[in-house]
């Protein structure tokens, strides 16, 4: 009796073991696809977590405008596109330039935050207005926007903003500024400071380069590399580098100012954002 029980048992491990087995193999070949990146369902197998998603399933690695996380930046943008257009009005900065440094920033938080994307963001297709360290949708630390809002005054300054740049993020009088400067950046329902920030950034940062003699108005790589490093780390020169962070997005690595620039060159969004 006890010889076949532990025959039974091991019949049954065999066939427990055969089943995992042939589950993972089908996996990898696409045999059971569904909606969901092919390694993330492997999981439970491998123990190697993959923290970026291409839409077509069965790629293990694809550009970053084939990502799901691409597509929700995108469906936010568009959401965002009347107020982005209305910032480039007030600033002279381009709408493109203005999406050019928020999409880096905002690939970064996704991929970085995958289980609230996948529960939130991804199904409403809509940015994420960051709270914490940096602010906003593209990631301003409260410092830098302190230094912005500075060089809309300091005339002085290599930074300095123009005229007439000042008078859109003016204060309500007798008002905690620092409070409300962090209700500007991180309203989740109003993005429309969290954008004009930004371009004001793109502006002075511009204007410093141009007072030196280099136009890098139509250089979205260093542009988006220059915005990712900050103030401090902005030496106009005539041979610039694209940089900045790293950012791993459908299994592929970018430099934050190199995934800038590929989004600017490319053909996505040019009816809604020209070039």
């Amino acid at each position: 009796m006890l010889k076949k029980i532990s025959v039974a048992l091991v019949l049954l491990f065999a066939c427990i073991g055969f089943a995992f087995s042939a589950v993972f193999i089908g996996m990898q070949f696409g045999v059971f696809n569904v909606r969901g990146a092919i390694n993330e369902r492997n999981q439970f197998f491998t123990g190697v977590p993959r923290t970026n998603t291409c839409v077509n399933t069965a790629e293990q690695t694809c550009d970053w405008k084939e990502t799901s996380e691409w597509e929700t930046v995108k469906g936010g943008l568009l959401k965002d596109a009347e107020i982005i257009k209305k910032v480039s009005r007030e600033t002279g900065i381009s709408e493109r330039m203005i999406a050019t440094v928020v999409i880096p920033e905002q690939v970064r938080f996704f991929t970085s935050e995958r289980e609230v994307f996948k529960s939130y963001f991804e199904p409403l297709k809509i940015l994420g207005s960051l709270s914490q360290f940096s602010l906003g949708v593209s990631g301003i630390k409260q410092e830098t926007a302190n230094e912005i809002e500075k060089y809309t005054t300091d005339t002085e300054s290599e930074f300095y903003a123009g005229k007439g740049m000042s008078s859109l993020i003016k204060y309500p009088d007798n008002v905690d500024r620092n409070a409300e400067l962090y209700n500007r950046l991180t309203d989740p329902k109003d993005h429309y400071y969290s954008y004009l920030y930004t371009a004001l950034y793109i502006k002075e940062i511009g204007n410093q380069w141009e007072k030196a003699g280099f136009d890098i108005s139509h250089s979205p790589g260093i542009v988006a590399t220059l915005f990712n490093i900050g103030f401090q780390a902005s030496e106009p020169k005539p041979n610039p580098v694209v940089a900045g962070a790293l950012i791993s997005v459908g299994g592929k690595k970018y430099l934050f100012g190199e995934l800038g620039a590929s989004f600017y060159h490319s053909n996505e969004l040019t009816d809604v954002f020209p070039k």
